[in-house]
């Protein structure tokens, strides 16, 4: 018989990290809310019988954000056998206001007290079996972090397979557990009486989303608004606050019971955030501490464990490939295809793969010790001047990883007009399929600043996360008013390398599968219909007679503007939109360079010259590529979050048209500026300037509506 675990718990906690501690499984931990959107499964280690469910992190069974619903949802409508509760002990009393709501459940439940190593060393005491005497469940002691009393946690947990034990529910002042036992009376026998409890609760505070879902006579549910107003008129309060406040004081009694703090003193993590969340020196410690981060990625420690690789592909895989298969009579059609196609695509795109490891590691080392938290934090105040949260830059900062999960994590914005911009704004970020892409055109035009022009799509990424959070906020469709913004500060910690090596692993793994798969695929595709015209005879793949570059002489026109109307650079475009990776990939193929794509081929500068001309050009090329709509695996994100096609399809065309827009006035300004070229062109890339200036400038007609509904409407 299978047993459902339930591991539940505050954002920060440890979730994840105790999730894979428990399952052997690789989820990937993050110092902000947001990294799982949605509950994972995986079986305790030893023990194939029991299930671990790791659900959303949640502050409340409030459900205000989508991470909340799925929580609440799977723990009231299914049950799980039991509740793993992760509290962060060195912030007890907030975090057990979640575990009194899940107490409430009437499901057994085990307290797992983390972060014990930092209770201890800020001076603290926590009564842990005066704790579990109130609470009536048990309490482990654990630091998931450093696998310490996680024996005792998958103990614990076995040993509640055979003795299920109901917790105690909190005790709130008298007059108001006399109004919730006249609530229990109506609504006994309509519901599980292990959920009664809590149902009372929410019918007390009116949630709509459970205590419209009772069944109940109209009778019934016409005394039980009567209570409610009742004690609202008395308390001058509305419901939901009243029962929060009790909560808050119910828990801080138990803290005087079970908490010893302390003198409070100046930790070293206050210390580090009076510099680094400095309303003045936030901002340009974070932007130095990312060029150093793209800078060893790319020009020094990435870039020559790169030259190793790409010089393995072109100088040692490839002609060896080539004389053994013409050694065993392959055709030298075939021979052309493994070593120009299969080989000269896949070998481009993991030519990169040490850069990208690099930055992996770097940008995991910096989220470990809680640096990225904190950047969230100054990013709200940067944000909030704009109408957007500091929660939409959550998801742009994990999009960095990759843009797919960056999109899924906009699920933790409740205001949905905010989500719905950070969800067509998240992949403006470079992501990882990106660098490669950067990572090329910048050695090739920019070699010598290639580290600056890296970081310098950082900032663009996020400038126009901020610019299209301007326009659309004036907008019907998206005018609202930024949502709160309240997240955790994890104390800092020294990086944990197993962590730092698994999160590694996994992007780079990610990152091969893309390369073995989509990319191999395209480069089949690339270089036959580049080396075949379309009688399907041979011709040279650079041949202007080839499929490719018909098709790709028709779609050029589009590019033409944009500084880079040559076949080949539209042909790249297009591909991307498959896979990003896939530009690196198409310009390896089309242009006779093979594997060895990087800026110490000779052949580099000469070939992109004739593809792309000026590093104005390039760089105007990189500014579309990277604001445009992102691969197709995002795209499907993108769907999928906004569960509709028609804001998907506004998604898109709006994704497409700032990217064209942007590249478009870059290009020609650039051009005059650069290089004294004056045209009709200049001065339509002016006109578009001031329409985006418009657009950006102009005052703000809608706002968000005011809603005045009644209580009792205020969670539909």
């Amino acid at each position: 018989m299978v047993y459902t675990v339930a591991l539940a718990g505050n954002p920060n906690s440890g979730k994840t990290t105790l999730f894979n501690e428990l399952t052997g499984s690789s989820q990937r931990v993050g110092n902000w809310p947001g990294v799982t959107v949605d509950k994972k499964e995986g079986k305790l280690k030893g023990h194939k019988d029991i299930i671990i469910q790791d659900l959303p992190g949640i502050y409340s069974l409030s459900p205000y954000t989508m991470e909340e619903v799925v929580s609440r949802e799977y723990l009231v409508d299914q049950r799980p056998d039991l509740i793993v509760n992760l509290v962060d002990g060195s912030n007890l009393i907030r975090n057990l206001y979640l575990t009194s709501q899940l107490i409430e459940l009437g499901i057994p439940t085990i307290i797992a007290l983390n972060m014990m190593d930092i209770v201890k060393s800020n001076g603290d005491v926590i009564d842990k079996d005066n704790l579990s005497k109130i609470l009536g469940c048990p309490v482990v002691e654990i630091v998931a972090s450093k696998k310490q009393g996680t024996k005792d946690l998958i103990n614990e947990i076995v040993k509640s397979e055979n003795k299920l034990s109901l917790p105690n529910p909190l005790k709130y002042s008298g007059e108001l557990e006399e109004a919730l036992e006249k609530i229990s009376s109506e609504i006994s026998g309509s519901v599980d009486s292990k959920l009664e409890r809590y149902l009372s609760i929410k019918a007390f505070e009116n949630d709509e989303d459970m205590f419209g879902n009772i069944s109940l006579s109209s009778d019934k549910k016409e005394n039980i608004n009567k209570i409610r107003e009742d004690f609202e008129k008395i308390e001058d309060d509305v419901a939901e606050g009243i029962v929060t406040t009790e909560r808050y004081e119910a828990l801080g009694e138990v803290g005087e019971k079970v908490l010893k703090k302390a003198p409070p003193k100046l930790s070293t993590t206050d210390k580090i955030d009076k510099i680094v969340t400095n309303r003045i020196l936030g901002l340009p410690i974070f932007a130095l501490v990312m060029f150093v981060i793209y800078y060893i990625a790319i020009s020094t420690l990435g870039t020559g464990a790169t030259d190793v690789v790409n010089g393995f592909f072109e100088d040692t895989m490839t002609p060896a490939v080539a004389d053994f298969l013409t050694n065993i009579g392959i055709s030298d059609v075939l021979v052309g295809l493994t070593t120009d196609g299969i080989i000269a695509g896949v070998g481009a795109v993991l030519g990169f793969l040490p850069q990208m490891l690099v930055l992996f590691a770097l940008l995991s080392i910096l989220e470990d010790i809680g640096y990225m938290a904190r950047v969230a934090f100054v990013m709200d105040r940067v944000f909030r001047k704009f109408g957007l949260s500091g929660k939409s830059f959550i998801p742009v900062m994990i999009g960095t990883g990759c843009s797919v999960p960056g999109i899924q994590s906009s699920r933790t914005i409740e205001n949905e007009r905010d989500r719905r911009i950070t969800i067509m704004t998240t992949s403006f970020m470079p992501c990882s399929a990106k660098l490669p892409v950067i990572a090329l055109i910048a050695g090739a035009f920019f070699k010598e600043n290639q580290a600056l022009v890296t970081f310098s799509f950082y900032i663009v990424g996020i400038l126009s996360v901020i610019i299209s959070g301007i326009i659309l906020k004036k907008f019907k469709d998206f005018a609202s008013d930024p949502a709160p913004f309240v997240m955790e500060l994890p104390p800092y910690h020294a990086p944990r390398v197993t962590s730092v090596l698994r999160d590694m692993f996994n992007k780079g793994m990610s990152f091969v599968k893309r390369a073995g798969t989509i990319i191999l695929v395209s480069s089949i595709i690339i270089w036959f219909l580049s080396n075949f015209d379309f009688s399907f005879k041979l011709v040279e793949a650079e041949s202007e007679n080839s499929i490719l570059a018909v098709l790709g002489g028709y779609l050029a026109v589009l590019f033409k503007p944009l500084g880079f109307g040559q076949w080949q650079s539209a042909v790249a475009t297009i591909t991307g939109f498959v896979a990003k990776e896939n530009v690196v990939s198409t310009m390896g193929v089309v242009l006779g360079i093979g594997a060895d794509l990087n800026e110490t081929n000779r052949q580099l500068i000469t070939a992109f010259n004739q593809a792309i001309g000026t590093p104005v050009a390039g760089y105007s090329f990189l500014l579309f590529n990277m604001l445009c709509m992102p691969c197709f695996a995002a795209v499907g994100a993108i769907k999928t979050e906004m569960k509709n096609n028609r804001w998907t399809l506004i998604a898109i065309g709006y994704q497409m048209t700032y990217a064209y827009a942007i590249a478009f006035v870059f290009y020609h300004l650039a051009n005059f500026f650069v290089y004294k070229q004056f045209s009709i062109m200049t001065i339509l890339s002016l006109i578009v300037l001031a329409g985006i200036l418009y657009l950006i400038f102009r005052p703000v007609k809608y706002k968000e509506e005011k809603r005045t509904y009644k209580l009792n409407l205020a969670r539909k």
